[in-house]
């Protein structure tokens, strides 16, 4: 596969705490020290000399309706040739902790939105699949309201002709071959190792790797 982010380009990823991993919001090119940092840091490795600028706009906790929100001016207004955005655990978990569920119709309307705005701005897309791992075992019942956001990022992503990077996929072929608390101790928040793995599956994904 071949390469797909151009010299020069501006790459920005969108989330929630899995993107913001600890970024210091006050610096604005802080990446955070998660699969965001790495997948750049490996990228500007391998391909010093294209010059991708890359940014990281997380905010934990954010859930669709959030980036919705703060679409103007922490994507839009960035101008990014690339837009990044991985969001949908938090959906599905306010669903199980505060009775505050996103319906997956609802999930998928505010997706479109944000995606049709960036598209009017002329960027590329990347939708990372949302996922969750069975740690502590309560997080297997989550599967019912994930699956079908799963499912509709999956629709958005044939809609928008956008780059799809496969997490749940990469995490369940992972928890073959070490128990899923190595990847993720909560079952959302991914380990060092398992942003490593977000990180190479991103990078695989954009033909980086």
């Amino acid at each position: 596969m071949s390469l797909l982010i151009e010299a020069g380009a501006t790459v920005l990823f969108q989330g929630d705490s899995i993107t913001d991993a600890g970024r210091n919001r006050s610096d604005p090119q802080d990446l955070g020290a998660g699969y965001a940092m790495m997948a750049a840091a490996w990228f500007g490795a391998s391909h010093p000399r294209l010059g991708v600028r890359f940014l990281n706009r997380g905010i934990s906790g954010n859930r669709v309706r959030d980036l919705k929100a703060r679409w103007r001016e922490d994507c839009l207004d960035l101008k990014p040739d690339w837009v990044s955005i991985l969001i949908g655990i938090n959906d599905t978990w306010r669903a199980f902790d505060r009775n505050d569920p996103t319906s997956a119709a609802d999930y998928e309307a505010d997706y479109r939105e944000i995606l049709q705005e960036t598209r009017r701005i002329g960027a590329r897309l990347i939708l990372c699949e949302p996922f969750v791992l069975p740690v502590p075992v309560d997080r297997e019942l989550w599967r019912t309201d994930l699956d079908p956001k799963i499912q509709a990022v999956r629709r958005l992503a044939r809609e928008f002709d956008a780059v799809y990077v496969p997490f749940d996929g990469a995490f369940a072929q992972a928890a073959a071959l070490a128990e899923p608390a190595f990847w993720a101790p909560d079952g959302v928040h991914p380990s060092p190792a398992g942003h490593a793995l977000m990180a190479r599956t991103w990078l695989q994904a954009v033909g980086a790797a």
